[in-house]
């Protein structure tokens, strides 16, 4: 089985393409793109030579099940997924969010004070 570890598609109104890491992204008319996961292999940030069959189609069917699963909820830029490895969606721009997330409450602020965000924690 061959990896995908490189693309080289021409489409109609394409006006750029990015190739990351992992996934290339087309920009058609300014307004969709066209993100191709590839088999690529990533690590630390270093893309090696070769790749791993079928690493795209895992990650792109993921995201597009995560996506289809909270549009409801929050509408996002997927319209289509053409292809196992391909998801075709609106050109948007993101809106930022940093988050830290920790399960245990460790360190100076545990010592001190014993509170989180204004609240007594056990």
């Amino acid at each position: 089985m061959k990896a995908l570890t490189k693309t080289d598609f021409h489409f109609d109104g394409q006006k750029s393409v990015y190739h990351g890491k992992v996934r290339d992204v087309y920009d058609i008319n300014d307004d969709l793109i066209v993100m191709v996961a590839t088999d690529r292999i990533s690590a630390f940030d270093v893309v090696l030579p070769k790749g791993i069959p079928f690493k795209g189609q895992v990650l792109n069917q993921i995201a597009g099940k995560f996506l289809d699963m909270t549009a409801d909820i929050c509408p996002n830029w997927k319209l289509a997924t053409p292809d196992p490895m391909v998801t075709v969606g609106l050109k948007c721009e993101g809106f930022r969010v940093e988050m830290i997330i920790r399960s245990i409450l460790t360190g100076s602020a545990w010592r001190a004070t014993r509170t989180v965000a204004g609240r007594f924690a056990a």
